[in-house]
C-alpha cells in the first residue's frame, strides 16, 4: 500500500513539473510523404529532408518549369492561338476552345491556379514552337539550375511518358530559382484571377487550388499542387515569416497540407536568418596596402538555429599587391575572395573589391566627359 502511495505521489509531482516546466522537444517535421524537403530560399540550405534525392513522378508541379519558361520568354503580352491538340489534353482543364486567342500571361495564370493541362500545351507550342521544342527548353533550364536527377518529357506532368521524373530536392531548386522572378512570385501567390472569355459575356474566374495559400496557412506565399494516379499527391509551396523565406516540397504525400504546415512551423520555430558578413569595408584586414580599402558589395545571410551561431568561420584570401598597382590608374577592382565556412565546410565564396582612389574616380569621370565632348564635335579618339 505504501509503495502504491509513493508511486502516485511521484506521478503527481512529475505531472506538475511537466505542466510548469514542459520538456523541450523539437517540433515534429516528420512527413507522411515518400520524399520531402524544406529549403531556405536565400541560401538554399536544406533544413529538413526525407529521401530528398529519390527519383519520383511529379505530376502537375511540372508546371512550375512551364510557367517560368513562359515568363522568361518575354512573350507574356503576346496573343496565343489555341490548337486542337491543346484542347484535347487530358485531365484538369481551363476549358480553352480551339482557335481562340488568349494572352500568354492569362494562360500562365490558368496553368498555375487551375493546373490547366490545355494551358500547358498551348504555352509549350507558343513558346517552344512545338511540344518537343519546349521539352528541350525544359531540360536545358533544368541542367542550368543544377537539377541533376530530373528529366522532363512534357509540359504538364501527366503520366504519358516513362522518362518524366524529378526529386523533392530538385523541385525545391527549381522553385528557389522561379521565386527570384517577381512575375512568377506574383502569379504563384495569386488567389483569384479573372481572364476574358472570347465567346461568352462573362469573364473566366480562376481560384487557386493551393489551399495552403487560400485558407490553411497564413504565411503561405505561393506554390503548385499536383496529382496523377501514378504520382499520387505532389505539392510545392512557399512561405515567409519574420524575414525567413522557406520552400517545401512533398512527393507522394497523402497528408501533404499538414506535412507542409509542420515543416514550416518547425523551420520558423528553430531557424533564424543571421548576417554572417556585412556589406561595406572589411575591418579585419590589416595589410598596409589593403587596410580600409577592401570591401564587399552585399550582406551574406544564412539560416541557423541558436546552437549553430558560433559555427561560422570567415577566411580572407587576397592577391599579393603588384608594383603597378601603386599607380592610381592601375588600381585593381577585384583583389581576392572571402570564403565562409559553416560547420567546417565551405558554403560561400564572395568577391573582395578594392576601393578606388578618389583621384582615379574623378579622372575617369572627366575622361568620360571629355570623350563624349570630342565625339559630339566630331573628333574620334583615333584622330
Amino acid at each position: 500500500m505504501k509503495l502504491l502511495k509513493i508511486v502516485l505521489i511521484l506521478i503527481l509531482v512529475t505531472s506538475t513539473i511537466s505542466l510548469y516546466h514542459p520538456l523541450k522537444t523539437e517540433a515534429s517535421a516528420n512527413a507522411s510523404a515518400s520524399s520531402a524537403v524544406l529549403m531556405e530560399q536565400q541560401s538554399g540550405r536544406v533544413l529538413y529532408e526525407k529521401k530528398a534525392h529519390q527519383v519520383s513522378r511529379i505530376a502537375s508541379i511540372t508546371k512550375i518549369m512551364t510557367a517560368i519558361l513562359a515568363i522568361e520568354s518575354g512573350k507574356l503580352n503576346e496573343s496565343v492561338t489555341v490548337s486542337e491538340k491543346a484542347v484535347r489534353a487530358e485531365g484538369s482543364s481551363i476549358y480553352l476552345k480551339p482557335g481562340e486567342k488568349i494572352k500568354l500571361e492569362d494562360l500562365v495564370y490558368g496553368l498555375m491556379l487551375r493546373s490547366g493541362n490545355d494551358a500547358a500545351v498551348a504555352i509549350a507550342e507558343h513558346v517552344g514552337g512545338s511540344l518537343d521544342g519546349f521539352v528541350y527548353l525544359m531540360n536545358q533550364k533544368a541542367a542550368e539550375i543544377g537539377m541533376e536527377n530530373t528529366h522532363f518529357a512534357n509540359p504538364h506532368g501527366l503520366d504519358d511518358h516513362e522518362d518524366h521524373y524529378s526529386t523533392a530536392y530538385d523541385m525545391a531548386l527549381l522553385t528557389r530559382y522561379a521565386m527570384s522572378n517577381d512575375t512568377y512570385k506574383k502569379i504563384s501567390g495569386t488567389k483569384v484571377h479573372r481572364a476574358p472569355n472570347p465567346t461568352e459575356s462573362w469573364d473566366r474566374v480562376w481560384k487557386n487550388k493551393n489551399r495552403l495559400l487560400t485558407e490553411l496557412y497564413e504565411y503561405t506565399t505561393g506554390g503548385k499542387t499536383g496529382y496523377t494516379k501514378r504520382a499520387k499527391r505532389t505539392l510545392v509551396s512557399t512561405a515567409s515569416k519574420d524575414g525567413l523565406d522557406l520552400i517545401a516540397v512533398t512527393l507522394n504525400g497523402p497528408d501533404d497540407w499538414n506535412d507542409h504546415i509542420n515543416m514550416y512551423e518547425n523551420g520558423f520555430q528553430h531557424y533564424e536568418l543571421v548576417t554572417v558578413l556585412k556589406e561595406g569595408t572589411v575591418k579585419e584586414i590589416d595589410d598596409p596596402f589593403y587596410k580600409k580599402k577592401v570591401y564587399v558589395k552585399q550582406d551574406f545571410l544564412y539560416p541557423v538555429t541558436a546552437e549553430e551561431r558560433k559555427q561560422f568561420k570567415i577566411e580572407y584570401k587576397l592577391q599579393k599587391p603588384k608594383k603597378e598597382w601603386r599607380e592610381k590608374e592601375n588600381e585593381p577592382d577585384v583583389v581576392g575572395k572571402t570564403i565562409i565556412y559553416f560547420d567546417h565546410k565551405p558554403i560561400e565564396e564572395i568577391n573582395l573589391y578594392f576601393r578606388q582612389s578618389k583621384t582615379k574616380e574623378k579622372r575617369s569621370f572627366f575622361d568620360s566627359v571629355r570623350k563624349l565632348f570630342l565625339i559630339h564635335i566630331g573628333v574620334r579618339s583615333d584622330g
